[in-house]
This record gives structure tokens, sequence and C-alpha cells, in this order.
């Protein structure tokens, strides 16, 4: 008999309570003993809600504990993503730990960046480079043959997690055709990240990265990961600036992408409008301001040259994580513009709305006055997108 809405809710609510008070005892554990117990409990009820598809039970226990501001949000959500992106899988030689891992790349061009299928003489190269500089000989691993945008990326859990189980089935192939049809269109930036997703598998409890291992140090991996993969994956970005980013286990790959994006945007701003426009980067003038619904969201800067009053471009920073007003977050942004060059940077102090373009739905950038305007490159530059993601 099907189930009414009611019903479904109540199911939901009782799931979400049994999340919330494993997680709580995780939280308020004191000894390892006991953590084992919270984590088994807890590890066992995340799987079946992500084996039946319940996202909403994940969500739910999700918002009700951040609403408490109680550590065992943390707990819950470290709970989560490690499930959906960690498994073990049964083989004739034994059990395997296998683990979805993204490897991203910062990239900006005067041309659209692309989403692609990654042709298979790239996938292999990419293979190599990874097996070479990243992973231990005893790891196999398997990759999409697609090049994504964020947009492209899975928006759930449970989406995450079907990615990875379907990754795993190609373990022995080396690669995941991607349907290009299945995926979204992506939104245009000046600079954006992209993404190589795969899944690596090794024998369980034994090394997967090389820092594991002792052979290198994660500081060495990653200056062996970037020099291997600019040969690899060039072929991909052709006409861009890019920059690949250490390939780590898939959420926090993810993050560390959005947050060295930032930074990297500024970057690829100034370094675009000093090209089009013919000026050093002195002649530019920067103006950040913070943007508020409730609370304190991003900061925008805009960016005039000077002596003129007209934004003629604009960098959206959005604040991550525990990031607040309190956080050292402009003073960042404000290194990063000076050690692009800048000089004159204009820190304004009132709250500024988050408000966008009612025809074209860009994100409006404050002018020295504080006015939320519209950014336009002057008629003698070609403008290739709206604004830097």
């Amino acid at each position: 008999m099907k189930k009414s809405p009611s019903s479904r809710r109540g199911r939901a609510s009782r799931e979400a309570d049994a999340l919330i008070e494993f997680a709580e005892g995780l939280a308020q554990s004191g000894s390892r003993a006991e953590d084992h117990f919270w984590e088994s409990r807890l590890e066992r009820e995340i799987e079946s809600l992500l084996k039946n598809g319940d996202e909403g039970s994940l969500n739910a226990a999700l918002d009700r504990l951040a609403d408490r501001e109680s550590r065992a949000y943390e707990e819950l959500a470290d709970a989560i993503e490690g499930r959906v992106e960690h498994a073990l899988a049964a083989t004739s030689d034994g059990d395997r730990d296998v683990l979805l891992f993204a490897a991203p790349v910062l990239a900006w061009s005067r041309m659209p960046l692309p989403t692609r299928p990654i042709p298979a003489a790239i996938v292999k190269s990419t293979r190599e480079a990874l097996m070479e500089s990243v992973f231990t000989a005893a790891a196999d691993i398997t990759l999409a043959n697609y090049l994504f945008s964020p947009d492209q990326l899975p928006e759930t859990f449970c989406d995450t997690a079907e990615l990875r189980q379907t990754l795993t089935q190609t373990l022995s192939d080396g690669l995941f055709k991607v349907d290009p049809a299945a995926l979204k269109e992506t939104a245009q930036f000046l600079a954006d990240q992209r993404y190589i997703i795969g899944v690596v598998s090794a024998p369980r409890g034994e090394a997967i990265f090389r820092w594991q291992s002792g052979d290198a140090s994660r500081e060495q991996v990653a200056e062996r990961w970037v020099q291997a993969s600019q040969e690899a994956l060039a072929p991909l970005l052709p006409a861009c600036a890019f920059e690949s980013m250490l390939p780590r286990a898939y959420y926090v790959a993810c993050r560390d992408a959005d947050r060295s994006a930032r930074p990297f945007s500024i970057r690829a701003s100034v370094a675009f409008l000093a090209t089009t426009l013919g000026v050093t980067p002195n002649a530019l003038v920067a103006v950040i301001g913070g943007c508020y619904n409730r609370q304190l969201e991003e900061y925008r800067i805009g960016f005039t040259v000077a002596e003129e009053e007209e934004v003629i471009h604009g960098v959206v920073w959005p604040l991550l994580g525990a990031e607040d007003e309190m956080s050292d977050v402009a003073e960042e942004i404000e290194t990063t513009l000076r050690d692009t060059g800048l000089q004159r940077i204009l820190m304004l102090r009132q709250r500024l709305p988050m408000e966008y373009c009612d025809d074209c739905g860009a994100p409006l950038y404050p002018n020295e006055d504080g006015e939320m305007v519209h950014a336009e490159l002057p008629e003698v530059a070609e403008q290739p997108s709206q604004h830097l993601h």
C-alpha cells in the first residue's frame, strides 16, 4: 500500500533522530572504545539510508544539528561524507579499500572554459601521471572520461555514492565512459574550477597515497603532480592558464578547490584586465565590500581604472565553512590584491546588499561611492564572461 506523506515524514523523522542520537553520542564520547561503539552504529545507519536513497533523513539530521550549533554536526557531516566516498570491496585477492577522489584544476581564459569528454589517450596519460606521482604501487585507479565543471558534479550524498559505486565497477578497465547528454549545462566564467574524477582501490588498511607510505611528503607529492599534470592536461585546456591541485578524497578536494579558487580568481582578474586594457596592475583600483542577507555572505570586489568611475569587472569571494565577520577574510583579500601589484585598494565599511542584475542575473559590484552597479568593460575590450567565479 502506498504510504501517505505524513507517514513518510514520520519515518524520516525517526531515522533523523537515530542519526542525531549516534552523532551526539560520538561527540560526547570519552574513550576510543566508546568512539568505536557510536561510529559503528552511525556508519550502519548512514549506509542503510544511502542504499535506500533517503537523502531527506540525512539532510534533516544535519539541519537540526546545525541549528543546535553542536559538535555533533561535524561528527555527522564527517561520517556521511566518509561513508559516501569510501567503501570496502570484496575481491578474490581479499578486501580492498575503495575511495572516490577528485583532481581539481583551476583555470582561466578569454575563451570559454571547456567541459568535455577526455580522449582515451589523455585518460591514459593522466592515469599514468597519477600512478607515478600520487598513488602507491599497490593501488588501482579508474577515471571518468570527462572534465567536469562544478555545475556537473553530483548534487546529493546519494548521487555521489552512486557515482562512486559506478566507477568502482570499472576498476578492471580503468575507464568509466560518461554520457555527456546526461550532464547539466555549465555556466561560463572567466575563471573557474574543473575536475577529473576517479576511484582508487588498494588492499584494505594499506597506504593509498604516496605521502601515507613515507615515500614522499604531501608537499613533494603535490609538486610532482603539478609537474606531471601540466603535460597530461594541457591538451584539455587550450588557450587556458591553469593550476593543478593535489588529488585527494572527493569532498576535501572539492573544498580545497573552492578555497583556492578565490585568490586564483583575483589573480586571473588582474591578469585579464591588465592584458585586455593594456595597463599595469598598479593602474587598477579595487573596491571591496561585504554583502549581507541576514549575515555576511560574501565579499564582492569591483575593479576600476584609476581616475575613472565605472566598474569594469568584478570578483565574488564567498565565505566558506566557519568564516564570518570576525574572520580575517578581508585582510586575505587585500593581501591577495597587493600581491598582484595593485596599490589602490578601498575597503568599504557599510553593509551592502547581495544584488543582481534584473536583466542578466550577474552580481552587482561596489563602486567607490558604495553603490552596487553592473560591471561593464570599455567598448574597446571584448568581455568573455559576466564576472569571475
